[in-house]
């Protein structure tokens, strides 16, 4: 749940709230204002009545009496009834019907309003003693009216309000809220290992901390970054060298040694006259023959002079062809350009291990039939220069991407490839083959 929703949600919550309040207070405060109004209007007719506004006067006929009580109609449509002692009643100010109106209340709101009928009755003599009662009941239908309209305007402006509290506060966080997005942006790609992103300066002060914070966390990697890069570029140098240094010994002194024991098996072969002697020099001929392979195997393992006289093309080829007689049932082929020779040793050393890994690799866990090495010269995606960009694929069992990326074989090819500031992905599925490449900025 973003941080947006959350903000607009608890808005929400809390006007609904504030309107259920409201409007529950509203209608209370409406109810007792009805009854208040209704009750002062009975009281006031009948405090009239009392004081002898409305009493009979001699010169006045009983007639024109019960007329002056049609004056009580002012006072918020009161009907007034005369009640005989015999029970029969006569009306005054009947409380004619009202025609339609259109801006009437609803029901529901006359129903909570409303409350019970404010009705009152009165003792009151005529000229000739008679003892009437008078009742006077009064209809509150304008006064929830009123209070209908105040409680519309209310709750408009409630509305308006809690709009306006809506916008504000969303004006108010969305530059709070862009300034976490570029934020979060920038720590995904800080978080592949890009550590030269920098964060831009914010207006809000705690999110320019933050910024300063993480532009200085990404610095300080950076540097670390550079310095293991140049560690381990050191360190491979050194193994390179000294791989170097074992071929080179073990093709001058141990390749010369067997040589020359080869020779002297031959010659007392030659010049033995008995069969036993010429069975052992055969004997010791075939051993320097295949400690002489092995020899030539381990220089090629070790450092292969053909990287180092006729580069990388030729290297790659003489590996293939390496593998493929020993493994004949793989296919392999290659696809390499004349100009990778011109590229700085440091990376076509580099290049030629990670090779030798897969291949590594695919003889023994890819059980597959047919390999592809493609190695081409491209235009940099970071920059304006150009990159090496490798690809070794195969058609074999594949794996998942975990235990695949867990290897140890993997995590030296990866950190071959980024100490050079390149870049190395894997792709694999069961049953779908494995693809990994490299690019390496030159």
């Amino acid at each position: 749940m973003s941080l947006r929703y959350q903000i607009n949600l608890r808005i929400l919550l809390a006007s609904l709230c504030v309107l259920v309040l409201g409007g529950s207070i509203a209608i209370w405060q409406a109810r007792l204002a009805v009854e208040k109004e209704v009750g002062s209007s009975i009281n006031l007719a009948v405090q009239l009545v009392t004081v002898g506004f409305f009493q009979p006067s001699p010169t006045q006929t009983e007639t024109q009496w019960l007329q002056q009580f049609a004056a009580l109609k002012e006072t918020r449509h009161l009907s007034i009834e005369v009640k005989a002692p015999s029970g029969e009643r006569f009306t005054i100010t009947p409380n004619q019907p009202q025609a339609v109106r259109r801006d009437l209340p609803p029901q529901w709101f006359i129903g909570l309003v409303q409350g019970q009928a404010h009705k009152a009755e009165h003792l009151i003599s005529t000229l000739g003693g008679k003892q009437l009662a008078l009742i006077i009941q009064a209809n509150p239908l304008d006064e929830i009216t009123e209070v209908w309209e105040e409680s519309v305007g209310f709750f408009s402006s409630l509305l308006l309000l809690a709009f306006f509290t809506f916008l504000a506060v969303n004006l108010a966080f969305d530059q709070a809220l862009k300034s976490i997005a570029v934020i979060v942006n920038a720590l995904k790609i800080i978080e592949t290992g890009n550590y030269q992103q920098k964060l831009p300066d914010f207006s809000i002060h705690e999110y320019d901390s933050i910024a300063k914070a993480i532009n200085h966390m990404t610095g300080e990697l950076r540097a670390s970054q550079l310095e293991n890069r140049a560690l381990t570029q050191h360190s491979l140098a050194i193994q390179e060298d000294e791989r170097q240094r074992l071929s080179q010994e073990l093709h001058d002194e141990l390749g010369q040694s067997l040589t020359a024991i080869k020779v002297m098996a031959a010659t007392i072969g030659r010049q033995a006259g008995g069969a036993t002697s010429k069975t052992s020099a055969d004997a010791i001929i075939g051993i320097c023959d295949h400690l002489m392979g092995v020899v030539r195997s381990m220089m090629h393992q070790l450092h292969p002079l053909v990287l180092t006289e006729l580069g990388l093309k030729a290297t790659m080829e003489d590996l293939l062809n390496h593998w493929a007689i020993r493994n004949p049932a793989l296919k392999l082929g290659i696809n390499c350009p004349d100009e990778v020779d011109a590229i700085d040793k440091k990376i076509t050393i580099q290049v030629f291990r990670v090779v030798q890994e897969c291949l590594t690799n695919i003889m023994r866990h890819a059980q597959a039939s047919q390999a592809t090495i493609n190695l081409e010269i491209v235009p940099s995606a970071s920059t304006d220069d150009r990159a090496l960009r490798l690809c070794v694929s195969d058609n074999g069992v594949g794996v998942a991407t975990g235990p695949l990326t867990a290897g140890f074989g993997l995590l030296g090819m990866r950190e071959r490839i980024n100490s050079l500031g390149g870049e190395l992905t894997v792709h694999s599925q069961p049953q779908q083959g494995t693809s990994i490449t490299a690019s390496i900025p030159l």
